[in-house]
């Protein structure tokens, strides 16, 4: 299958900041597309040039038959894109907003019609389709976000992190919309800091300090992943993290709550503590890939 979107030794430098400096992906049709990474790692940058708000110092991106920055227009008329900054008018209704973005898109009132109601449903606001924008929560604003973006029927979504600063249940009615929008085919492209949500995506693309450390499905990163995994609970942490430390096979040492979490190579860390400390062998999940991966490149 021909790849949707084609991005090849992407680079954006501002001044002598490398925001993005050169990154390469394919994205197929109905894919969703995460890329995932912490503030600062340049995923905005990315889905910025993407939807053809910022140039790019070099390479290529081709979208579906289209290439930038030559064929802006063709490009924006396939895409829809969701800013990280709620930019909806908070003074007009939910209805309101979105029969706005309608006429921008010179949608005709009987088209409108017809796509408005399921929309509403299937975000669950239909109920409030006559509230004031700005007595929504920040779920439904996001979800009125997507409507809009969707009201156009673009090929390819662009969501600039939009579940940041929103409560979990709500993060996950909009993950599940996402689900339920590829397939009729539409291809999402997102960014997210919640290394959690990978889970929710068809292929993610690992991004730190402006490059791409590694891009496959969440299944095969936790497939691949060469190390193990162990989780201990203990009463004394720091003599437990002390003792840690001094293992060379240790990779990293992180508290979550009351247990320690251990990433180590070729060891059994049940060989290293008495019966009184409870250590449990765990799978590997996207956070703890990201963090050797980082640790193996920088």
């Amino acid at each position: 299958m021909e790849p949707i979107v084609k991005v090849k030794d992407l680079k954006k430098y501002f001044g002598d900041t490398k925001a993005v400096d050169g990154i390469s992906f394919e994205i197929l049709k109905g894919e969703i597309f995460g890329l995932i990474g912490p503030d600062g790692a340049g995923k905005t940058t990315v889905l910025r040039i993407l939807a053809g708000l910022l140039k790019i110092t070099s390479g290529i991106v081709k979208i579906s038959d289209f290439y930038l920055p030559q064929d802006i227009a063709k490009i924006k008329e396939n895409i829809g894109y969701m800013p990280q900054k709620f930019s909806l008018y908070t003074d007009l209704t939910v209805k309101e907003n979105i029969t706005f973005f309608s006429e921008i898109f010179q949608i005709e009132k009987k088209v409108f019609d017809e796509r408005i109601v399921p929309l509403m449903k299937m975000t669950r606001l239909y109920p409030f389709m006559d509230r004031l924008t700005g007595n929504l929560s920040g779920g439904m604003k996001q979800k009125l976000a997507l409507i809009s973006t969707l009201i156009h029927r673009p090929k390819i979504l662009i969501l600039d992190e939009p579940t940041t600063g929103i409560d979990p249940v709500s993060r996950r009615e909009f993950w599940e919309i996402l689900q339920s929008i590829v397939v009729d085919g539409v291809t999402v492209i997102t960014s997210t800091p919640y290394m959690d949500e990978a889970e929710w995506c068809s292929k993610v693309g690992l991004i730190f300090k402006g490059h791409i450390l590694q891009i496959d499905t969440p299944k095969n990163f936790k497939k691949k992943f060469p190390f193990d995994v162990f989780e201990i609970e203990t009463d004394d942490k720091e003599k437990i993290i002390k003792k840690l430390n001094e293992i060379k096979e240790v990779i990293d040492i992180r508290i979550l709550g009351k247990k320690i979490r251990v990433i180590i190579k070729n060891k059994d860390i049940k060989e290293i503590f008495d019966n009184k400390t409870e250590a449990k062998k765990v799978k590997p999940i996207i956070e703890d890939i990201f963090i050797t991966k980082i640790k193996s490149v920088y």
